[in-house]
């Protein structure tokens, strides 16, 4: 049967590595055989004090599936991904076999391209233009079986407020989550981290009022005019917090950020108010629906005048993929 060579698993595992995670820790590793491509989340690069469950983990490994299949459609081949194949090696995430695809659509090649394009943008956002027709085309890209999408109401913003600094208060006294955050914020880890350039000055932070509070950047302030932040915010639900949901979630939230993308609309997701029972509950109230809320998205239009921060890094080739046989 016809596989991709290694050097389409190449190009495409470089694309899925830019995938966002929690603090820019990359924690995925791929192995191809010259016929499966298997993903597997890496624990030393979990943050525990943060993530404390290991479902931010596995978000953002579904991310990277989902970059992955985006990369792989646009290079001529459909993926079947067989999630959790040996359930006692919990480390093992998927396999991902390909067949050769009748046809590349513009729309596979727009999906890749975006990859490179998308960026985490913490600044203030202005309002996303035809808003409403984008919201029944990104509907249609979801799957079913994925994460459920809701977007709240302008009127929750106060909640959603309060939901932020409450998770900020809760973890002023939390050691290790304050370490957790300086170590890889503000500066690069190795390949990996948020550096000072992509974050916010306190001003710019108090305008959007629902980000993470992390220490104070040097991003670039954004033109006074824009005024507080007035980004549309979705929230992505499962049913429950198992390994196969989340995995799940992490594929729709790939779907989401693209699509958004392609519109021309800035992105910035947000764990951080999931993260803590007390505000998860807020959000959760605030879809209405029993599921539970595992990531937002502020979704809004960034001023033309506004230079794009700089790509954060990113790990190597060689310490993502391992090619066998």
């Amino acid at each position: 049967m016809n596989a991709p060579t290694g050097e389409v698993i190449e190009k495409a595992v470089l694309l899925a590595g830019r995938a966002p995670s929690l603090h820019n820790s990359q924690p995925w590793r791929w192995i191809f055989d010259g016929h499966t491509l298997r993903l597997y989340s890496v624990s030393g690069r979990i943050l525990p004090a943060t993530d404390t469950a290991g479902r931010q983990l596995l978000i953002s490994c579904g991310v990277a599936l989902g970059h992955l299949h985006a990369a792989m459609a646009a290079a001529g081949w459909r993926t079947v991904i067989e999630r959790f194949p040996n359930l006692n090696q919990r480390d093992y995430l998927a396999a991902v076999e390909f067949r050769p695809a009748l046809i590349v659509t513009d729309a596979d090649r727009e999906r890749a391209d975006a990859i490179l394009r998308r960026h985490t943008d913490r600044l203030p956002f202005a309002e996303p233009t035809d808003w409403e027709d984008f919201e029944i085309v990104l509907r249609s890209t979801l799957d079913p079986d994925g994460a459920v999408l809701d977007i709240l109401p302008a009127d929750s913003r106060h909640d959603l407020a309060r939901a932020s600094k409450l998770s900020a208060a809760l973890r002023r006294y939390d050691s290790g989550y304050q370490a957790e955050l300086r170590w890889w914020s503000g500066h690069p880890v190795e390949s990996a981290g948020v550096p000072p350039e992509v974050l916010t000055s306190q001003e710019d932070y108090e305008r959007v009022g629902i980000n993470r509070k992390f220490p104070s950047g040097s991003a670039g302030p954004r033109d006074a005019d824009t005024g507080t932040d007035r980004a549309a915010v979705l929230v992505l639900s499962t049913d429950d917090d198992s390994p196969r949901a989340l995995l799940r979630c992490g594929e729709t939230l790939s779907t989401v950020l693209l699509e958004c993308t392609i519109a021309g609309y800035a992105t910035c997701p947000l764990t951080h108010l999931t993260e803590l029972p007390s505000s998860r509950d807020i959000v959760r109230e605030l879809t209405g629906r029993g599921q539970r809320p595992q990531v937002l998205v502020r979704v809004g239009t960034a001023p033309p005048s506004h230079a794009e921060p700089p790509d954060t890094p990113r790990l190597a080739l060689e310490d993502i993929l391992e090619c066998r046989g």
